[in-house]
């Protein structure tokens, strides 16, 4: 299957990370948020109409399966892999991150705390910049705001930014790359990567944010 999208950063392709297309294991970073284990499913009811990819289920989502297999064939190098406290983490992780989104969510409803956090597994070695705190406060991207893509877990560009400045030198991964923050992100850092997105819907998506940012470029030059 050829090129979904490319620019002078942003590689991506549609199709099966595991099977399809393996050139992503050709690049030196891995950021990435994978289908978890946690069955995800969105709030189908609000925003039903207008935002029907907010809603939709993450596929894959049933185990830890296509995340655990995109690992092994990652090796030892470095990644950063989000996830969630009450799913397995990945055996190799040697720290966890905690994103703050800012809100909390339905969690158990017979305890007095909603769930605001996710984590972010760290793996390998090599990460630059100045130490910091690893808990990181971005608000989340809500169902009804105007700018969050159409797809059921968007992270923010600026999380990914945050995560991609701490990343060694070299070309960024993505396999399962969604609405395609990680790719948006490494792009506006000046640093290559490559995607790989299952869905055509998303690499719609993914395809209009890069060359949104690519007029917006050639624009304010």
């Amino acid at each position: 299957m050829p090129l979904y999208y490319q620019d002078d950063y942003v590689t991506l392709h549609h199709g099966d990370c595991l099977t399809e297309h393996r050139e992503w294991l050709n690049a030196d970073v891995l950021v990435t948020d994978p289908p978890y284990g946690m069955s995800y499913e969105a709030n189908f009811n609000r925003h039903r109409k207008t935002r029907p990819s907010v809603g939709r289920p993450v596929t894959g989502d049933s185990s830890t399966d296509a995340r655990d297999t995109a690992l092994s064939a990652w090796s030892d190098k470095p990644a950063l892999v989000f996830g969630r406290w009450n799913c397995p983490r990945p055996a190799s992780t040697r720290t966890r991150l905690i994103w703050d989104r800012g809100y909390h969510g339905m969690g158990d409803l017979a305890l007095p705390w909603g769930p605001t956090d996710e984590e972010i597994y760290v793996i390998g070695s090599g990460w630059i910049g100045k130490r910091t705190s690893s808990v990181l406060r971005i608000p989340a991207l809500m169902s009804g705001d105007l700018e969050r893509p159409s797809h059921p877990t968007p992270k923010p560009v600026g999380l990914m930014e945050r995560l991609i400045e701490k990343c060694p030198p070299g070309v960024i991964a993505d396999p399962f790359a969604g609405a395609g923050a990680t790719l948006v992100a490494a792009k506006n850092l000046g640093r290559k990567v490559i995607g790989v997105e299952m869905e055509e819907r998303y690499c719609e998506i993914i395809a209009k944010r890069c060359s949104q940012e690519l007029l917006e470029l050639e624009w304010t030059a």
